[in-house]
């Protein structure tokens, strides 16, 4: 076997390799003797027809597509060894076959590889500074919220329902006088004014009295589920029961009982903080990705297709499981949306783009400015997570995979980057 490579477009390279006679022979060979047992000649046990017979019959050739095969397995991963230090891989290759006759064959692999980065300037960078200030408004909203999670409801028999009432209903729903599935239900809770329902739902409900039976009509929104978008339906509401949220009184003893803290001042100045130190993540991060992008608008690399089509796979995985965790699957979405899935990954690329760029920059960096993670660093992040578990840090140690190891490793070497860049540019 020999081979040749080159730098090809696109961030790739292209491996020709070459089979003279006796390898390829060796490859026809290996094919026949996985490929014996299918053939049944008469005069011959079926299995046991010799490689002479067989040819004579059907032609050496019958054997070339699985000997290129078995020679393209074998004689690619063997390239990609020798050579591990100049062609390292980022995706499949393309196989293309050159040359092929008795005398041997050429076979060439377009293989996209980890790209050429030339990072511009990363150190004496302006970037505006992005600040998140906790408001007395979020500090308000979350007061409410714990208010209405320790709500007492109290049945209401003396006035008609209004929003901020939780009813308990019956309803049973049709389009054009048919009864469509999902459309009933019994003794169902609908708070009125939360939205839950499609719109003009809940508006209807409000007004009605205990015991009343009343037909509202609505129209389903243009992306609702297939069949039912955009469709008028008429819904027969029976009301059996109107609850009213009865909010306890704010005061320190409610908020001991409920947090722990020891007064509402306590309560308000704790959940500042927890805010606060929330919104301080969030800024940091976009800081970090405002000076990264800064920094790619004089990065010159070539991204090869392979790996922005990994990214958007991984961003579609990641929209599947968030559709998951909402009780929605994937299909579902496409209908509602009138996407298709292509629709959906184009959507993406872009961002996929922008995202591999940025990481290919960070590697660049991380590797120029020779930042690492020492032992000492890794076991001080180790000895931390134990004590966050009540372990001694040599027995979490012991129930650590080396990839938990590894991720640590990489954690440390992230944040010492981007202490780095915070460091050596301006953001203010």
């Amino acid at each position: 076997m020999n081979y040749t490579f080159e730098n090809y477009e696109k961030s790739q390279v292209k491996v020709t390799i070459t089979l003279d006679k006796a390898d390829w022979e060796k490859e026809i060979q290996a094919a026949y003797n996985e490929n014996k047992h299918k053939y049944s000649v008469q005069g011959f046990r079926k299995g046991h027809v010799p490689f002479n017979v067989i040819c004579g019959l059907y032609g050496k050739e019958v054997f070339y597509e699985d000997a290129i095969n078995h020679a393209v397995s074998e004689y690619y991963p063997q390239v990609l060894e020798k050579e591990a230090e100049k062609i390292q891989p980022v995706g499949d290759p393309e196989f293309a076959l050159d040359n092929v006759s008795e005398d041997g064959i050429t076979f060439t692999a377009l293989i996209p590889v980890m790209p050429e980065v030339k990072v511009g300037a990363y150190k004496g960078i302006k970037v505006d500074k992005v600040e998140y200030n906790v408001t007395d408004e979020e500090i308000e909203a979350d007061i409410k919220r714990l208010l209405n999670r320790n709500a007492r409801e109290v049945s209401v028999t003396d006035r008609a329902c209004q929003n901020g009432d939780i009813v308990v209903i019956d309803y049973s729903g049709s389009v054009d006088g048919v009864k469509f599935d999902g459309g009933t239900a019994e003794k169902q809770r609908l708070e009125l004014g939360s939205g839950s329902f499609i719109p003009g739902f809940e508006d209807q409900v409000v007004g009605m009295q205990i015991g009343e039976d009343k037909d509202i009509n609505v129209k389903f929104p243009e992306d609702y589920t297939a069949p039912l978008n955009g469709k008028d339906a008429v819904f027969a509401i029976h009301l059996h029961e109107i609850l009213f949220k009865e909010l306890p009184e704010l005061n320190d003893e409610f908020i001991k009982d409920a947090t722990g803290e020891e007064s509402v001042d306590a309560y308000k100045a704790k959940t500042r903080e927890r805010m606060q130190k929330d919104n301080d993540r969030r800024a940091q991060n976009e800081n970090e990705d405002n000076l990264l992008n800064k920094i790619a608008e004089n990065t010159e690399v070539v991204i090869p297709e392979a790996m922005v089509n990994q990214e958007i796979t991984q961003m579609v995985q990641q929209l599947q499981y968030r559709l998951m965790y909402q009780g929605l699957k994937y299909e579902d979405y496409l209908k509602v949306t009138n996407q298709t899935d292509a629709q959906i990954r184009d959507s993406y690329k872009e961002m996929a783009e922008s995202r591999v760029k940025k990481q290919l920059i960070v590697n660049k960096i991380i590797v120029d400015e020779k930042i690492e993670a020492t032992q000492e660093e890794v076991d001080a992040k180790i000895e931390e997570q134990a004590k966050s578990v009540n372990k001694e840090a040599e027995e979490y140690k012991k129930t650590m995979d080396p990839r938990q190891v590894e991720y640590i490793k990489n954690s440390i070497i992230i944040d010492k980057l981007f202490s780095f860049l915070v460091e050596n540019n301006d953001i203010s």
